[in-house]
């Protein structure tokens, strides 16, 4: 390890950074919660009661106290894998058994994430059979969470290693201008993902059923007439079956477009109060969000392309982290897909300095997406109490730091939503 290379040093400042700033941001949190977490705020107090604000608190405290040593260890982890020399030894071990540059990413894209997925395990488990059935929102068994995860990885296998061996290959045959098709190959694959997702992948975890005939269906249906909103149906998942967390979504692209409802969120809400949470989303396909953040996006995809197509080219990214295979200061195409790797974990962790500006940006859509749920449905009133009803059944906090809030929330808080709808 070479503690006066570039990218040894960019990574370690970045993962210092990144853990440092979490770190006081959740301490933050935590202290306001500690001191202004069971106050009730004065427009909420016909809404909400002191038993549910000391649950939520208990809540989130018991969440803090696992994230502290997950996120330490997790550093640990990092640095250690980095020390070691985890990485070169892998790679010289894969590419002994097989020269083939395929087979060679393919093997270290799996087995390099093993050490990760093995510490994340028994923190994963507390939190899904610890917290989360202590606090009533749990239903999942052993065997649901193991084949889920199962289900998961191989999905995840699947989506990925088609990507990896397609930049691979243009590493090799399209040397100059692999970055341009790559991205264009990721453009088209996202959107396949997107067609295919509600029809094949989402079914594999849960079950969608056609929303039962009804008030609710029809007037969920005339507000999607009247928005000029296309989709194949309105389905209701059935995700009481796994967690009592609640939630709404459109999903799918073109003709697999459908509207998701929880079957807990059905029965948390009144029909007024579900129309305007469906409203608040059809205000996101109004207002053309998903568009703009595509449109943001794909340049923004080839210029971090162009920059990893740029950076892969230097030796000392390589000999920096250990990596010892370079003749002449020469990268070869079978390697490329080393250096890709070693530049996620170069600056990876300062991606966070970015946060606030996307969150921000994502809290402005939401408030847009909530004036026009006010507008189609003549009243902020169902929106605002669907929001506490949601607020409440998912024990999340009422009120937090101005300073975590623009750092962690892409959502507008509660209070604030309430308060622009009143306007």
């Amino acid at each position: 390890m070479n503690f006066s290379n570039i990218f040894v040093l960019l990574f370690l400042t970045g993962t210092a950074f990144s853990f440092l700033l979490s770190m006081i941001l959740e301490r933050i949190d935590f202290s306001f919660r500690k001191k202004h977490g069971r106050e009730i705020p004065e427009i909420l107090k016909e809404h909400v009661d002191s038993q549910t604000l000391e649950k939520t608190c208990l809540y989130e405290d018991a969440k803090y106290h696992l994230w502290i040593p997950s996120t330490i260890l997790e550093v640990i982890l990092s640095l250690y894998l980095v020390f070691c020399g985890f990485y070169p030894a892998l790679f010289e071990r894969i590419w002994a058994w097989t020269t083939n540059s395929f087979f060679a990413a393919a093997l270290f894209l799996i087995l390099g994430g093993i050490p990760g997925a093995l510490l994340s395990l028994p923190f994963a488990l507390y939190s899904e059979f610890g917290i989360e059935k202590q606090f009533g929102f749990s239903n999942m068994t052993i065997g649901m969470w193991l084949a889920d995860e199962i289900k998961g990885f191989i999905i995840n296998l699947i989506i990925m290693l088609p990507l990896l061996l397609a930049m691979t290959g243009l590493f090799k045959y399209a040397s100059e201008w692999w970055w341009i098709l790559l991205g264009c190959i990721y453009f088209v694959f996202s959107l396949g993902i997107s067609v295919i997702y509600p029809i094949f992948i989402a079914p594999l975890f849960n079950k969608f059923t056609p929303l039962e005939e009804g008030e609710l269906k029809t007037r969920l249906e005339e507000l999607l007439k009247k928005c000029g909103f296309k989709a194949s149906g309105l389905f209701v998942m059935d995700a009481s079956r796994r967690s009592g967390h609640s939630n709404a979504y459109f999903t799918g692209f073109g003709k697999s477009k459908r509207v998701v409802l929880y079957d807990t969120l059905i029965e948390q809400l009144t029909v007024d109060e579900i129309e305007a949470v469906l409203g608040h989303e059809l205000g996101h396909y109004k207002h053309h969000h998903i568009l703009k953040k595509l449109i943001f996006m794909i340049p923004a995809v080839f210029v971090v392309l162009f920059a990893v197509s740029f950076l892969i080219k230097f030796a000392d990214l390589y000999t920096g982290f250990g990596f010892n295979f370079l003749e002449s200061g020469n990268v070869p195409y079978q390697m490329m897909f080393i250096g890709v790797f070693l530049i996620s974990l170069v600056f990876g962790e300062w991606t966070t300095i970015f946060s606030p500006i996307m969150n921000s940006l994502s809290r402005k859509d939401e408030f847009q997406a909530d004036k026009f749920s006010k507008e189609i449905c003549g009243t902020g009133d169902y929106l605002c109490t669907a929001l506490i009803k949601l607020n409440k059944e998912n024990l999340s906090e009422i009120q937090v730091p101005k300073i975590y809030s623009i750092f962690n929330y892409n959502h507008p808080p509660l209070l604030e939503r309430i308060a622009a709808l009143k306007k």
